[in-house]
């Protein structure tokens, strides 16, 4: 196989763009606009999502306070939170799916890290220039020009961190509250806390940090690699096409010996965690395609066939379809654990509870009464009215009201008699009660004991 004679050329280059600053150039091409579609759609989500009304209340809403969380027409509390678990694990395994088809495509188009690093990217080019202005820039002395850039430069920065920050507060503070609070200094001081918190913690990440979160300390980053195999598509430079690679014009024929690199270096420019991609595959590579597409516009201009640098596999082998059974029969399943959930789902909970002062009482027509202390939770954004009825025993019928009214997520706590009008044969008896919203054929079915005689827990 060629190898290259500039290696320790590159391999310098690249060490010094990782000990310092990364000055990423701005490339076009077909990967950056899937990249920028994908921004465009997951930013105006993120922030059009606490602005949605469902029913005269904020569709999306984590209520700390009252330890619930509204999803349109769903109200989750503590004990519904399973679903989060499924949601956690369909993602989980659909992420793990994806990489080890496509390899870090997550990391590359779609996490915010690199999502926000780019925008932050973008304002440096508008007010700085290219990258190599940047470069030339920041080795400057400090002058008025100088200053003015590196100050108008941060306070977008600073603004754009700002709004990610309300924007992400939103999904816990109503919105109709939190930006008119925030801006005329009447909101919380708990509030006004975690919203400068998250705003420097975006402007460090995005800013300042950038690739070094990548590199140093995601740790997604680190157990990629477990994933691959050999039929995972991967960024990958041809060495045996571009090798020996070698500076020429446009207009110069290919001279004897040298590969299709003209080691431009654009593939490094581009790379906004700075690898050379012909050095082989590096664990700091986030599969971004930047390097594809800087090496195919080159390409074109020298009239060479594109794909130098692409997108494959490691070998041409055809892959059995047997390794998608484990991640995709773990996708399946998670997804399938969530749609029996939703279908199983109710919007109220009940939990009873035996009067523990006594067993039984004998009231004043001379039957035998047990009292049950009934909790019921309406997760719902309405006012509720539910009905109870008993059933187990013959003879048994509640004393006291059979129909409960509790307000949108309020906990009711209601007792509830039961009796029955003749001795049983049993000291102990079970019973069920029967709880469905008025108007409503679903109903939640408790078991629990009637006793009618002494007798011990």
């Amino acid at each position: 196989m060629k190898t290259s004679n500039r290696s320790n050329e590159n391999l310098i280059f690249k060490t010094a763009d990782i000990d310092g600053k990364i000055y990423i150039r701005e490339q076009k091409g077909y990967f950056q606009r899937i990249r920028r579609v994908l921004s465009y759609f997951l930013i105006i989500l993120f922030v059009t999502v606490p602005f949605i009304k469902y029913k005269g209340a904020q569709a999306v809403y984590f209520d700390i306070a009252l330890q619930k969380i509204n999803v349109f027409s769903f109200t989750l509390f503590p004990h519904d939170l399973v679903i989060f678990s499924l949601v956690f694990i369909f993602f989980a395994f659909l992420l793990f799916y994806i990489t080890k088809i496509y390899g870090r495509v997550w990391c590359g188009f779609t996490c915010p890290q690199t999502i926000w690093m780019l925008i932050f990217n973008w304002v440096e080019r508008r007010i700085e220039g290219a990258h190599n202005h940047s470069k030339a820039l920041d080795k400057q002395p400090l002058t008025f020009e100088k200053f003015v850039k590196k100050t108008v430069k941060h306070a977008i920065w600073l603004g754009i961190s700002l709004i990610t920050a309300l924007v992400f507060i939103s999904y816990f503070v109503p919105v109709d509250q939190l930006y008119l609070s925030f801006f005329t200094l009447k909101a919380s001081s708990l509030v006004i806390y975690w919203v400068l918190f998250f705003t420097l913690c975006t402007y460090v990440n995005a800013g300042w940090i950038r690739e070094k979160m990548c590199l140093h300390m995601c740790p997604y980053a680190r157990f990629q690699s477990a994933m691959f195999d050999n039929g995972t598509k991967l960024v990958s430079y041809d060495q045996f096409r571009g090798e020996n690679r070698g500076k020429r014009k446009i207009s110069q024929e290919k001279k004897e010996g040298l590969g299709d690199c003209v080691d431009c270096n654009l593939c490094v420019q581009v790379c906004p965690v700075g690898i050379d991609i012909r050095n082989g595959l590096q664990y700091e590579c986030i599969s971004c395609g930047l390097c594809v597409d800087a090496c195919d516009m080159t390409m074109e201009k020298f009239n060479y066939q594109k794909g130098l640098i692409s997108f494959k596999k490691s070998n041409n082998t055809i892959v059995s379809w047997k390794k998608h059974i484990a991640y995709g029969t773990c996708v399946s399943l998670s997804l399938l654990a969530m749609l029996i959930w939703g279908l199983n789902w109710q919007n109220f909970n009940v939990n009873i509870i035996r009067d523990r002062q006594a067993l039984y009482n004998i009231n004043q027509t001379g039957n035998i009464e047990n009292t049950y202390l009934f909790k019921i939770r309406n997760k719902s954004n309405q006012v509720k009215y539910y009905h109870i009825q008993v059933e187990g025993l013959d003879n048994a019928n509640i004393v006291s009201h059979a129909k409960i009214k509790v307000l949108p997520g309020e906990l009711n706590v209601s007792a509830i008699n039961v009796e029955v009008d003749k001795p049983l044969a049993k000291k102990r008896s079970d019973i069920y009660f029967y709880i469905a919203e008025v108007g409503d054929d679903n109903y939640m079915a408790k078991k629990t004991s009637f006793y009618s005689g002494e007798g011990s827990w």
